[in-house]
């Protein structure tokens, strides 16, 4: 319900530039289903809709003052830079509207430094798409928040996914007319099936602490770059309950957005980074939770989407409601494909430093297993996170010794385990010179009831030691003495399993080879 006569004397002095002690010379301004925006000059001025709906009210001049205080205390853990305070707009001894007048406030707003459009996440996805180190940050930043995130007193795990379920299900059976009724009916099905086959881990995942108070409306739309890095904004601050969720779930709706957008390559660099900062043990674990939430995200999406479509067809606005029609079937399809149950899989990338073993595995990764792609698991990034050090930090020659070595073969096995309990896929990146090595990864595969699909990478000698010479910040240390070491070694023989592959030539044909050899 919307009362939008009760602010029109309050938008008519928002837009009015003249409104502004800086005189910007327009004012734009923007709507969404629960606030409206008032872009003037370097700031921007947010006042909340009068309005109630199941999920959110606002009716009340109090209510929406202390909505409006909530997300200037939420958002400016994220970002200061951008959120200046909460604002009366007062009426004056004269009647007119001032703001932080001595009259009595008759609205409420929240001041904000303006940024451009098209420095928001969703607009450099559509525009340049987003590239490594771009989805690396954006791990970062949803990481970092998690992290810093308060843990819920009394969190609630299966039971409130599965109302969660129930709600939305029942909810776009409500808008079958226009997601249709086999399709709606189908969400349901498979989103139950979903939710019973992770629900003993989202309860143990809630007994562990994952269940926080997030920013809880992670999409790209929600993200902007400042100062250089991507910043979170515009947190769900009306109802903490809808905000106090899952970690994973929370990040689930930025690789959602990424993966609708046909981003699905850094939504699986944002998930691998996510996990390699977190190092938990029950992050691998929820992965069997991720098609759950992934479908959630996108179904929620699909509803809101049809409700604005059935709103532009009650104001006659046709060609509007088509284009909203057609992007809700569009997420509901999404939503169908993430909540379809897939099989695990198994892939190794080994061969001696330079063959290219993490470039390949990182190529492939996105392609393997349910969205968004395989976890790829890196033995020189296993090793760095053994001796607490960063990515690129070099380590010292007893990190090298054959014990260590052992201990990091013996935690890529039990992480490859983890991910294929769950479900989800995995790629493993690591020399693999030693037989028992390779046998290790095949009797996990046994185990899991999975077929292990090996890929041994060759190159000439003098391409491996170029390719090590020219390396820059990255996470291996190994230098051509090590390649000409490496070169000394006793392969063996490789099982069935294994399928050589010319790592020589350049990307293009190695990743088109591999994926020859992965569909055999």
């Amino acid at each position: 319900m919307t009362n939008s006569d009760s602010q029109a004397e309050i938008k008519a002095f928002l837009a009015n530039p003249a409104s502004y002690p800086a005189g910007p010379d327009r004012v734009e301004i923007f709507e969404t289903h629960g606030a409206l925006v008032f872009l003037a000059g370097e700031e921007a001025w947010k006042i909340k809709r009068a309005v109630r709906f199941p999920y959110m009210d606002l009716s009340t001049l109090e209510k929406r003052r202390a909505v409006c205080e909530r997300e200037v205390e939420i958002n400016r853990k994220w970002a200061p830079q951008i959120y200046l305070g909460c604002v009366p707009i007062t009426r004056e001894s004269n009647g007119r509207l001032c703001f932080d007048g001595k009259g009595e406030p008759v609205e409420w707003a929240v001041r904000m430094r303006r940024f451009a459009q098209s420095d928001l996440l969703g607009s450099i996805a559509d525009t340049r798409g987003i590239d490594r180190e771009m989805a690396r940050s954006l791990a970062d930043a949803a990481f970092e928040s998690h992290a810093a995130a308060q843990r819920a007193d009394n969190p609630n795990g299966a039971e409130r996914f599965g109302d969660l379920v129930n709600s939305v299900s029942r909810n776009l059976a409500g808008v079958s007319d226009i997601l249709g009724t086999e399709e709606t009916a189908r969400f349901r099905q498979l989103a139950e099936i979903q939710h019973a086959r992770a629900a003993a881990v989202l309860d143990q995942r809630a007994a562990q602490g994952f269940v926080r108070r997030c920013h809880g409306d992670l999409h790209l739309g929600n993200i902007v770059m400042w100062d250089g890095r991507p910043t979170l904004f515009d947190a769900i601050e009306f109802d903490e309950e809808l905000a106090t969720i899952d970690t994973l779930y929370d990040l689930a709706f930025l690789l959602m957005d990424l993966d609708h957008r046909g981003l699905r390559p850094a939504a699986n660099i944002v998930l691998n980074r996510y996990l390699w900062r977190s190092q938990e043990d029950s992050d691998l674990d929820g992965l069997v939770a991720l098609p759950l939430f992934l479908g959630l995200r996108a179904g929620v999406r699909a509803l809101v989407t049809a409700e604005r479509a059935q709103q532009e067809q009650a104001s006659q606005n046709q060609e509007a409601a088509v284009q909203q029609s057609a992007r809700a079937r569009g997420y509901l399809r999404s939503a169908l494909g993430y909540l379809t149950p897939s099989e695990p899989a198994l892939v190794a990338v080994g061969g001696l430093s330079g063959t290219g073993k993490s470039t390949l595995a990182a190529a492939l990764a996105p392609r393997i297993g349910p969205c968004p792609g395989a976890v790829h698991l890196r033995s020189d990034l296993e090793r760095k996170a053994l001796f607490g050090r960063k990515e690129t930090e070099r380590l010292e020659a007893e990190a090298y010794t054959k014990d260590v070595t052992a201990r990091v073969y013996s935690l890529l096995m039990k992480k490859a385990q983890r991910i294929l309990a769950a479900g989800h896929g995995v790629i493993v990146d690591a020399v693999f010179a030693a037989e028992n090595e390779r046998r290790a990864l095949e009797k996990i595969a046994e185990e899991a009831r999975v077929k292990l699909k090996g890929l041994w990478l060759t190159a000439p000698p003098e391409i491996l030691m170029k390719r090590v010479a020219q390396r820059r910040n990255d996470a291996s240390d190994a230098t051509v003495d090590v390649v000409k070491l490496q070169l000394g070694y006793e392969i063996g023989s490789l099982s069935p399993a294994w399928t050589t592959i010319d790592a020589g030539q350049d990307l293009e044909g190695t990743v088109k080879d591999a994926e020859a050899a992965l569909v055999k």
